[in-house]
């Protein structure tokens, strides 16, 4: 019988007709078709996909389980009644009004409304009854009489000052019982949430002066 070729794995001329190796383990013995090379690259696209949405799903946990923290955290407070808040018969929206106050000074009353997310007759009778306990007060503008300004009474300010000093000592009492190593780590999740919450605001739409007569 007469064989063709040469011994395996020689050609007719004599060459070495076998793939280079490790080629023929790589794909057969074939150059990989344009069909094989999408269904390879759809793969690892598919796959970076899949390995994101886990990524977000795991922030998305992450966050909810701080939040969840941070209520239980806020009930526990809540439960000392010797905060100087359950004494004062403040409803929420008189308290928003003595901290936004607190925080800017004396406020066009047309301005007041706008942070406080009310209309100017709803903001009106806030202010009534707020003035009838002594905690803030309506002067004119001195640049516009017909503008209003709303501020903090002496009474006001200690009020607001009670509530907020009474805070930080529950906060300090707490933190006082954590380890120098646990006192690190909140420390550096404090600054990282100062840091972007300034980023965020200097992102926010400008802020723009209200006036108007309340």
């Amino acid at each position: 019988m007469v064989f063709d070729g040469g011994p395996a794995g020689l050609g007719r001329d004599g060459r070495d007709a076998r793939p280079p190796e490790g080629e023929a383990g790589r794909t057969g013995g074939r150059e990989r078709t344009p069909l094989v090379q999408s269904v390879i690259g759809w793969t690892h696209t598919g796959h970076q996909h899949v390995t994101k949405e886990r990524a977000l799903s795991e922030k998305e946990k992450l966050i909810a389980e701080i939040m969840g923290a941070q209520v239980r955290l806020q009930h526990l407070f809540a439960d000392d009644r010797s905060d100087p808040l359950f004494s004062s018969h403040l409803t929420m929206s008189q308290l928003k009004i003595l901290l936004l106050l607190s925080r800017h000074g004396t406020l066009a009353g047309g301005e007041l409304a706008r942070l406080v997310g009310v209309g100017a007759a709803a903001l009106s009778g806030m202010i009534d009854r707020l003035v009838v306990q002594n905690l803030v007060t309506r002067t004119e503008d001195v640049h516009d009489r017909r503008v209003r300004r709303i501020g903090l009474t002496k009474a006001g300010t200690e009020l607001i000052d009670g509530i907020i000093t009474a805070g930080m000592a529950k906060h300090r009492q707490l933190l006082s019982r954590l380890t120098a190593e646990e006192l690190t780590v909140v420390s550096h999740a404090m600054e990282i949430l100062v840091r972007e919450a300034a980023a965020s605001q200097a992102d926010g739409p400008d802020r723009e002066t209200g006036s108007g007569q309340v």
